[in-house]
């Protein structure tokens, strides 16, 4: 199972990459538990600075930005 972790604190951008992910997860039809983290502090410990950011089996793949569906697919199969 692939741990997806969505860093935000609830603004509309954290929103829609949230809908993204859950849209790509929903085609790919894997194994994918999706958790958001709100509190600041759980943002900061992950060493990232803006939001929102995107965090897959605990590395850091994006940060500041809302990627194409087809880019999370790919950081989702590697």
């Amino acid at each position: 199972m692939k741990r997806i972790q969505i860093l935000g604190t609830g603004c509309p951008k954290c929103e829609e990459l949230a809908r993204i992910v859950q849209k790509v997860i929903e085609e790919l039809d894997g194994d994918y538990q999706v958790e958001k983290i709100t509190d600041i502090n759980d943002i900061l410990s992950f060493g990232v600075m803006m939001t929102p950011s995107l965090v897959v089996d605990g590395q850091v793949k994006l940060v500041g930005k809302i990627p194409l569906p087809e880019e999370i697919k790919s950081l989702l199969l590697e």
